[in-house]
């Protein structure tokens, strides 16, 4: 169960190995991207795809829509449901193997054939190739990096896109400070930790916009768009 809201945030020794084991306990499927909870499925895409054409269709970004990369990919649900639309070519980024063969054999389907690379590791390991990505897609997946990882893996992130390229963050935000889920190794940030880790990282925010329609009860979700400075 989350720990209560402390100032502070400090990963235990196996913080990235006890994330591992509870994941690969996950079935390969959409309840199990999304904890059971099925019903976010749809509002998410919603609202996640409103954010995105929006982006594309700011003049003053000029974001090219040729290829994306879904981080925390799980099974592929994001990439088959908001980023395949959207983009000619999407790669995975996603520890969990399982996810990844069931994403290549099962649910991305005849798709597949527009996902060139799939990358079987954690971010904390990850280095996009130079110069790849118009999007980096980061969901429901920077709560498992502490804040030194996620400092240094947005600072890859930087090398990784094109000219004009852009990072987006979906993730679910704590009122104030952190909260620590020991069950599953993350932790919800507020705000303004990830906006001050974004501007130690050398990036800005060009917009921002909160997750509508899910269940009460549940974290708020934060989507945001980010640019190298």
């Amino acid at each position: 169960m989350p720990d209560l809201r402390n100032a502070s945030f400090k990963p235990t020794p196996t913080w990235y190995e006890d994330a591992d084991t509870y994941w690969k306990a996950v079935p390969s499927s959409i309840g199990g991207m999304l904890g059971g909870l099925d019903q976010v499925h749809t509002p998410d895409i919603r609202d996640s795809r409103a954010f995105l054409t929006k982006l594309q269709s700011n003049p003053a970004l000029n974001l090219s829509t040729k290829y994306a990369c879904d981080c925390g990919a799980g099974i592929g649900r994001v990439t088959k449901n908001l980023l395949l639309p959207l983009f000619d070519r999407v790669d995975l980024v996603e520890q969990n193997p399982d996810f990844l063969n069931e994403a290549r054999s099962t649910y991305l389907n005849q798709e597949i054939q527009r996902v060139p690379d799939m990358f079987a590791t954690g971010l904390q390991l990850f280095t996009p190739p130079p110069g790849r990505y118009d999007v980096i897609w980061c969901q429901w997946v920077l709560s498992h990096l502490t804040d030194a990882d996620m400092l240094a893996f947005l600072g890859r992130c930087r090398q990784g896109l094109t000219a004009g390229g852009i990072v987006c963050v979906k993730e679910n935000v704590a009122m104030e400070g952190y909260v620590v889920d020991s069950d599953d190794s993350s932790v919800t940030r507020s705000p303004v930790i990830f906006e001050r880790i974004f501007n130690n990282a050398g990036f800005k925010v060009v917009d921002k916009q909160t997750q509508t329609d899910f269940p009460h009860g549940l974290f708020e979700v934060c989507m945001w768009a980010i640019v190298p400075i």
